[in-house]
């Protein structure tokens, strides 16, 4: 029997729920284990009782009660994956070195994976090595965006980024397609948000908060239009400062030019025709600054983006990313 624990949440696993952050630290542990702990607030997040769809943050400290130790025999299940899925992860490489491997997620595949979820990024990493060699994430972009997602390929550079990004040594970039046309053209959306489990469906989503409310968490974006579709459609080039949940589709949906294709925040303004179908957010950009050297990873557009890009007549090539980066520092 292991004693008490507290182990503190880390980038990757922020947003996840708490039943499922459980299973992957400690897969030996059976569900009615679990459920018990939580009935009897065994288990508490900063201190205060918690129930198993809770969703945990970075930085948050997980009390662990003295559990039973893993059968020296057992070892947690694999994922399969065929040589075709193999084959298809190794072609949203966008960079490699000893420590770092960097994909262009696609849209609509999960980076982890949950109770309907079966496929996804964590399960596919396989396809570079299985248990001490598989790379770690060490953070998450949702299921429907696509972009630059990076990962560690040992313990060291998990831990190295996993810095990175806590200490902000890490710019991030996404562009996305709106209706209409901001104004001002350039600027910054900042406010207080929180979780609402209230919504649709009892669907968990991110809403304005004040400051000091419970569960008020500040939030900054700034963002600038790179093109323009006449009054149609907008191109925006916009940088997280902070990084709360859907922060980005809930800032443009306060703006009142909500992401094209964002069927959760969303706006009075119809969607342009004639464009790819699919959330219009993309993590275009990802500069970090790690081992004392310059990191920068950038990431082609997802199909569905490109299409409307053509279709609305945006030109990439036309524009001076550094230049945007920085508009937005």
């Amino acid at each position: 029997m292991s004693g008490v624990q507290t182990i503190v949440v880390e980038q990757a696993e922020a947003g996840a729920r708490l039943d499922r952050w459980f299973r992957r630290r400690f897969p030996h542990i059976p569900q009615g284990r679990l459920q018990k702990a939580l009935r009897k607030g065994e288990i508490r997040v900063d201190g205060g009782r918690v129930k198993a769809d809770t969703r945990v943050e970075v930085g948050q400290s997980v009390r662990i009660p003295p559990l039973p130790e893993p059968d020296p025999m057992y070892q947690a299940p694999e994922p399969s994956i065929s040589r075709e899925d193999a084959a298809y992860m190794r072609s949203l490489v966008i960079y490699e070195d000893n420590d770092i491997l960097a994909i262009n997620k696609p849209a609509g595949l999960a980076v982890q994976g949950g109770s309907k979820t079966t496929r996804h990024i964590d399960g596919l990493l396989n396809a570079f090595g299985k248990g001490d060699r598989k790379p770690r994430l060490v953070h998450r972009l949702d299921r429907d965006t696509s972009g630059v997602l990076v990962t560690a390929k040992n313990v060291g550079a998990a831990a190295m980024l996993a810095k990175a990004f806590q200490a902000r040594e890490s710019i991030k970039t996404y562009w996305a397609v709106v209706p209409g046309v901001p104004k001002p053209k350039t600027g910054e959306i900042k406010g207080f948000l929180k979780k609402d489990t209230g919504g649709a469906h009892g669907r968990e989503q991110m809403m304005s908060a004040e400051h000091g409310e419970d569960g008020a968490q500040h939030s900054l974006t700034r963002y600038t239009v790179a093109g323009e579709a006449g009054h149609t459609a907008s191109w925006l080039v916009m940088r997280p400062v902070t990084g709360r949940t859907h922060q980005l589709r809930v800032h443009a949906s306060m703006m009142g030019h909500s992401i094209i294709g964002d069927h959760k925040y969303k706006c009075d303004r119809e969607d342009p025709e004639n464009i790819g179908k699919g959330l219009h957010l993309h993590a275009r950009r990802l500069v970090l600054d790690v081992g004392g050297r310059r990191l920068v990873l950038e990431a082609d557009l997802a199909p569905h983006m490109a299409q409307t890009f053509k279709a609305l007549g945006f030109e990439i090539g036309y524009v001076d990313e550094d230049a945007l980066a920085e508009l937005l520092a």
